[in-house]
């Protein structure tokens, strides 16, 4: 104990001064849909674009650092997050209507976009309504529903480096594609710029409601659940085939492993029945995959994000064997 109270005085003792917030010791496990993982060893709340800007300039490089959204698309491991966790609110949750234009920060929640864009007859953004997110996360993967995606909207988006310079950047050169975004690794998003199209408010509405429906109708959207688990498979899929296709061919519907559950309601789904570790939730994926590829050949790929460490006291053997090779 006293050991890792001197470590959080270290760490937070190297960090340059800012005029947003650092934290230590925080819990993560209620910040995600899951509702399991470890803590950061210091989260950072930054007051402004500028000041997160600073912060990465002067933050030495061997420090990890770690952008945690709403929560929805991650599994954070039982051993918690190293270094400093960056979370982005209140200045980064504004949305400014302009024409056909939308300016959003990238705390901003997807629903919450969607609503707006309705409030101000601006068609295009229904599939956000089906994306719980945000804008943030979104750029971060071109997060898509319901036949449209981020790249289809967008028409820039602004970010900063590793080492605290300002970027904007086109979809183009962002190179955004299916569950794909090209951008360097150490960037965060802070805003975006978005068109949309004429419409109706009640036809909108309409179409809000049809998605909003659509996912109740076939995803366990009441559960401690993390979205979907693995990524279409593309070129290496002749058949076409969905991710859930391939899990249900495999036997896979129904899988337990601890408290972690393979949707009866959609495949595609790991959830969380309430008793769960993130090793159960992890390992649960990595059996899936390994059937699915003994089954049809595809190897899946994690659509969510998993971060942090292991738990050194309980990692199960089909992790193990991934850490140790």
């Amino acid at each position: 104990m006293m050991a890792a109270l001197q470590h959080e005085r270290d760490l937070l003792a190297r960090l340059p001064r800012v005029r947003g917030r650092y934290v230590a010791n925080v819990d993560l496990a209620g910040s995600t849909w899951f509702r399991v993982g470890g803590p950061a060893e210091v989260v950072f709340r930054p007051e402004d674009t500028e000041d997160l800007a600073a912060f990465l300039a002067a933050c030495p490089k061997d420090i990890p650092r770690t952008v945690l959204g709403l929560g929805s698309n991650i599994l954070i491991r039982d051993g918690g997050v190293r270094g400093v966790v960056i979370r982005l609110d209140r200045a980064f949750n504004q949305i400014d209507a302009d024409g056909a234009y939308l300016t959003a920060g990238a705390g901003v929640l997807d629903v919450n976009l969607a609503r707006v864009c309705r409030d101000n007859g601006l068609g295009g953004f229904e599939f956000m309504r089906g994306i719980p997110g945000t804008i943030g996360g979104g750029l971060a993967m071109n997060g898509g529903a319901y036949g449209r995606s981020f790249r289809d909207a967008l028409i820039w988006a602004e970010a900063v480096d590793g080492d605290g310079n300002m970027h904007r950047a086109s979809p183009a050169e962002l190179d955004l594609s299916y569950r794909h975004c090209g951008a360097p690794d150490d960037w965060i998003f802070t805003a975006a710029m978005f068109r949309g199209t004429k419409g109706g408010q009640d036809d909108i509405s309409a179409r809000m409601r049809a998605v909003s429906q659509a996912r109740k109708d076939s995803q366990p959207v009441n559960t401690r659940t993390g979205g979907s688990t693995f990524k279409n498979p593309g070129g290496e899929n002749p058949n076409g085939a969905k991710a859930w296709e391939l899990i249900d061919r495999a036997g896979c519907r129904g899988l337990r492993r601890g408290g972690a559950l393979v949707s009866e309601l959609h495949c595609n789904f790991l959830i969380n029945t309430g008793t769960a570790t993130a090793a159960d939730l992890e390992a649960l994926g990595e059996d899936v995959r390994r059937r699915v590829q003994a089954h049809g050949g595809v190897m899946l790929q994690w659509e969510i994000r998993i971060i942090g460490e292991h738990d050194p006291d309980n990692v199960p053997e089909l992790i193990l064997s991934e850490v140790v090779s």
